[in-house]
């Protein structure tokens, strides 16, 4: 029921195009046929795409993303047709050239209406309104453990994921599974579209399409860390359309950190049991003080160089550890911290009592936490991950002149963030790598700020100073739903 070990498709296509025979296929064949085009090898996609002058660079999703936007191009073209295109041409081409530049300028500015190639099949027919709402099918096939597909076994239930264990450690089975997604015709994804009242000279918005590193070569060494705040664990398992087979194999992590669970000490023994193997070990801590409340948990492979030596529930200190707010889990070259840091709740209940009085958020949690991780960072580097539910500069927030006094963008708070984790050598890796980025992690269902990215970064991955030159991405993942936060993550050589 939860994440499986599964390559991605990265690596699928590329066991697939060493193996493949080198031809293109023909054009004519395949543009009233998307069904043939799901079906071409990566080196047919690349071979055909270079026949007709585009460029083939990408994975396969991208790669037929770029064949399907070519033909509908193409299509257009021939008909002389404005109105109904997915690549909306703002004067007449006069010729190839031309026709294929245009090509190229729209595809990237677009790319976000093409479906991913391991899951979703395009709609049918779009309609004219500068917007639709588009029923796409999720259909995804039984995959065995060196992730190739199978058309064999297909169940549906309900449109709700399950998973079951085979005999054989071989295989996992994940039913059909429908979801509605409303897409906005000729319309960018929303995260890569410059949204803050106050920007500044530079910034530019987060596009993990563009932004993120190519992949490491299947020699180097590295961990790859996920962080989710998933605001109820439960729930998030039940929701229509989300799949966690899915997004474990998309995203192929070593190590999953989860904040927010909220589940209880009698929860925990059957989420154990449902994991699908490949997991060894899992850890969680719970809210025994008030129940059903935050909660957070360390997901793990058991591969040597990631396998858990120790295991600490909390800080040790009996006042802070009463919600199950910090789990460390101590890896062969590191410590691996998943922390959900208390809100500082409304009318900043928790941040100040008055001037007499110190605040529990700035002075007793932060302080307490920070002064731990520099405890365990005599012995080895720390890597603390989490809602650390602070938006520490201007950047990281869409309206920072209208929450100055709202919880999370307090001045007593972005201080703290100072002084007890940055000042003491410990690294915002997002920050470091893109430094005039704007990219958010939390959007608040009230307003709908998801649709407008309309965010909150609150979600972390700091380091101590040590090992910052060894992280090789930090990123975030803000297409995936299913919480009011997105999963960010983390990859660092070993």
């Amino acid at each position: 029921m939860m994440f499986p070990v599964l390559k991605d498709d990265f690596f699928l296509d590329r066991k697939r195009e060493d193996t493949s025979e080198t031809q293109s296929v023909d054009i004519e064949s395949i543009r009233n046929d998307p069904a043939k085009v799901k079906a071409m090898t990566v080196q047919e996609l690349r071979t055909t795409l270079k026949s007709v002058g585009v460029p083939a660079k990408g994975r396969k999703r991208d790669l037929m993303s770029a064949l399907q936007s070519f033909l509908e191009k193409k299509a257009s073209d021939e008909s002389s047709q404005v109105g109904e295109q997915l690549v909306i041409c703002t004067e007449k081409i006069s010729s190839k050239k031309k026709a294929k530049n245009l090509y190229v300028e729209d595809h990237e500015q677009n790319a976000n209406i093409f479906a991913d190639a391991s899951g979703l099949s395009r709609s049918k027919k779009r309609a004219k309104e500068s917007s639709v709402e588009a029923k796409i099918e999720v259909n995804t096939e039984q995959v065995n453990e060196k992730g190739k597909p199978s058309t064999k076994n297909k169940e549906v239930s309900g449109n709700k994921l399950y998973q079951r264990k085979s005999s054989s450690r071989s295989s996992i089975e994940q039913v059909g599974l429908t979801e509605e997604i409303d897409i906005s015709m000729n319309q960018p994804e929303p995260w890569t579209v410059l949204a803050h009242k106050k920007p500044q000279k530079g910034w530019t918005a987060y596009n993990p399409r563009t932004m993120r590193p190519p992949p490491l070569a299947r020699d180097t060494k590295f961990v790859k860390l996920m962080s989710w705040n998933v605001n109820g664990l439960r729930a998030l398992l039940k929701l229509e359309g989300f799949s966690a087979l899915e997004l474990a194999q998309r995203e192929d992590f070593d190590v999953l950190c989860l904040q927010e669970t909220k589940l209880q000490e009698k929860d925990v023994e059957a989420i154990k049991q449902s994991l699908i193997e490949g997991y060894e070990s899992s850890f969680w801590t719970c809210s025994v003080s008030k129940l059903g409340y935050s909660g957070t948990a360390i997901i793990s492979r058991g591969f040597y160089q990631i396998k858990p030596l120790s295991v600490r529930y909390g800080l040790g200190i009996s006042d802070h550890d009463s919600e199950g707010r910090l789990l460390t889990v101590e890896f062969e070259s590191f410590y691996l911290l998943s922390g959900y840091v208390p809100n500082s709740g409304d009318g900043l209940k928790r941040l100040v009592i008055d001037l007499a009085h110190p605040s529990y958020r700035v002075t007793q949690w932060d302080s307490a936490l920070g002064s731990y991780m520099k405890e365990l960072e005599k012995s080895k580097p720390v890597i603390l991950t989490g809602d650390l539910n602070c938006a520490h500069q201007e950047i990281d927030i869409f309206n920072p002149a209208g929450n100055r006094r709202s919880a999370g963008f307090t001045d007593e708070e972005r201080q703290s963030f100072d002084v007890n984790f940055l000042s003491k050598g410990f690294v915002d890796t997002f920050r470091k790598q893109h430094p005039g980025v704007v990219g958010y992690t939390y959007w608040g269902y009230r307003h709908g700020g998801r649709k407008s990215n309309k965010g909150w970064r609150l979600d972390y991955f700091l380091v101590s100073e040590s090992i910052v030159d060894k992280v090789y991405d930090s990123y975030i993942l803000p297409d995936v739903g299913g919480s009011d936060h997105c999963p960010i993550g983390l990859i660092l050589k070993l």
